[in-house]
């Protein structure tokens, strides 16, 4: 068959609604509202029994098929109804055992685990150490079994007073591999003196540019605005001051803007700490940026600040800033994404080598120039 042709004819029947055998077709175009309007009261509740409205605003009595014609007895006794189902639950006969219970006797059909296979890891490995190593470990004591673990790094097999004592040396406690994890009483330890700087004297000797003065700690000591923008204002010219530290002493953006002024003309800064204060994430960027200004400092920690998060843009801004910096050497700062913190510590690991070359008399110091865009 060369040009057949098929043809396909579609008849579509239309099947008629019925309820109890009665076409519905003829209640489409009807008014809901008249047909209500025909019902009696009577008629109109028995309907409202039947029938179950998807309403939330309805209050729960009006929206279930309950329906209770008995007069309110009183008002609710809780004390009394839980008695009056505690009492029914104990007169309630229990359902008949079909097999009574027997002490120590199994009723029915015992459920045995399945045994799991074994893993490649749980299999057993048996690996030849040579007969001079079996006879060692055969002939060891417990001790110096104990002893080989903390040696291997095996914490989990042993307590911490048992690894303590194999590291240190000392005699193994008694137990073995069952000694048992025990509380000890802490050793009191002798309180922290307080910091007994003379801030006054210090500013001093800072604005006189005294030579003695190489260190300076004035951790937890607070400290004022007016104290410190005399402060800042001495190092902008003081040639002597080595390690300036600066922990918890109340240092806010304001003081931190001043001692950002400070660092873009000092050349005798080398370490400076200024962790726990409530210096923001934005000016710490720019303590980085007035580092570049002499690119002496070598090492800034400012970890735990009020603001613990930096976020995104603050770190790659650091992260670029730290990179341009050919003498920073260590930084303690908390990065919370991965790239910044790679790119900071090969950095930092960099600047280290060249130090190190340095010293040893290998790479000149115009070498050290490291070019960057912020």
């Amino acid at each position: 068959m060369s040009d057949a042709t098929v043809t396909t004819t579609k008849t579509t029947t239309m099947t008629t609604r019925k309820l109890y055998g009665r076409d519905l077709s003829e209640y489409d175009n009807m008014d809901v509202d008249e047909l209500l309007s025909q019902l009696t009261p009577e008629e109109l509740d028995i309907l409202s029994r039947e029938v179950d409205p998807d309403d939330s605003l309805l209050p729960p009595d009006q929206r279930t098929s309950y329906f209770c014609e008995k007069n309110a007895t009183g008002p609710l006794d809780r004390k009394q109804l839980i008695e009056h189902i505690n009492k029914i639950a104990m007169e309630t006969p229990d359902r008949p055992e079909l097999k009574p219970y027997v002490a120590g006797t199994v009723r029915g059909k015992k459920w045995i685990a399945p045994e799991k296979p074994l893993t490649k890891q749980e299999e057993e490995i048996r690996v030849d150490m040579g007969d001079e190593y079996e006879s060692a470990l055969s002939s060891a004591t417990e001790e110096e079994i104990v002893d080989l673990a903390a040696i291997l790094g095996f914490h989990s097999m042993m307590n911490q007073e048992q690894y303590h004592a194999s590291l240190t040396g000392k005699a193994q406690v008694k137990g073995g591999w069952n000694g048992v994890a025990k509380g000890y009483v802490p050793k009191a330890l002798p309180f922290e003196p307080p910091n007994m700087t003379d801030v006054e004297k210090s500013i001093k000797q800072l604005e006189e540019d005294d030579y003695n003065l190489t260190n300076l700690n004035l951790n937890n000591i607070h400290l004022s605005d007016q104290q410190f923008a005399a402060m800042f204002e001495a190092l902008k010219t003081n040639t002597n001051l080595d390690t300036l530290l600066l922990c918890n002493t109340g240092l806010t953006d304001r003081s931190a803007l001043l001692f950002a002024q400070a660092l873009e003309t000092n050349c005798a800064l080398r370490t400076i700490s200024l962790e726990t204060n409530n210096v923001s994430a934005a000016i710490l960027a720019v303590l980085f940026k007035a580092m570049l200004a002499t690119k002496y400092i070598e090492e800034f920690r400012a970890s735990n600040q009020r603001q613990q998060v930096l976020g995104n843009k603050t770190e790659m801004d650091i992260t670029q800033l730290i990179e341009q910096n050919p003498t920073i050497l260590r930084v303690g700062l908390h990065f919370e994404y991965n790239d910044a913190r790679n790119r900071v510590a090969t950095h930092l690991q960099r600047n280290l080598d060249r130090t190190r070359l340095r010293r040893m008399g290998r790479a000149p110091r115009n070498n050290m120039t490291i070019t960057g865009k912020f």
